[in-house]
C-alpha cells in the first residue's frame, strides 16, 4: 500500500470517529523522516486513545498494515503512530497548540481532503 492510500484510510477512519481539525501535510521534500503528517484533534483523553485504536485496528484488519512504532499512549494528551511513510499525530487541543506542528512544518504542502477523494461532512 502506498503512502497516499495509507493517508486516505487514516483520514477516513478519523473522520468517521469525529476527529476534529484534520490536516494533512506533505513534507517529503523537507525531510527523509516521512512523506506525510496527518494531524488531528480529539475532544478528550478517551478520544485520543480511541482514535489511535480505531486507526490501528482498521489498517491492520482491512489492509494488514501495522504501525512501526507508537508513542504517547501513556500521556493521554497526544499519540504518535509511525506508519513509515505516514506519521499520525492525535492531540488534545492544548497539546496540539503546544507542539504546533503546522507552524514547525509550515513549508510543507497542505493537502485538501478532497484531493484524497474524501468528502467532509458538513
Amino acid at each position: 500500500m502506498n503512502a497516499n492510500e495509507i493517508v486516505k484510510h487514516i483520514c477516513e477512519e478519523l473522520l468517521e470517529h469525529k476527529a476534529q481539525d484534520l490536516e494533512v501535510l506533505h513534507i517529503e521534500h523537507l525531510t527523509t523522516l516521512t512523506e506525510y503528517f496527518v494531524i488531528c484533534t480529539a475532544t478528550s483523553t478517551t478520544q485520543v486513545r480511541a482514535l489511535a485504536d480505531y486507526v490501528e485496528v482498521k489498517l491492520k484488519h482491512d489492509y494488514d498494515v501495522a504501525p512501526h512504532h507508537t508513542e504517547g499512549f501513556e500521556s493521554n494528551s497526544w499519540v504518535l503512530m509511525d506508519y513509515g511513510s505516514v506519521l499520525l499525530h492525535v492531540f488534545l487541543p492544548e497539546s496540539r497548540q503546544f507542539y504546533n506542528l503546522e507552524h514547525l512544518w509550515k513549508d510543507g504542502t497542505r493537502i485538501p481532503l478532497s484531493e484524497l477523494g474524501i468528502e467532509e461532512a458538513h
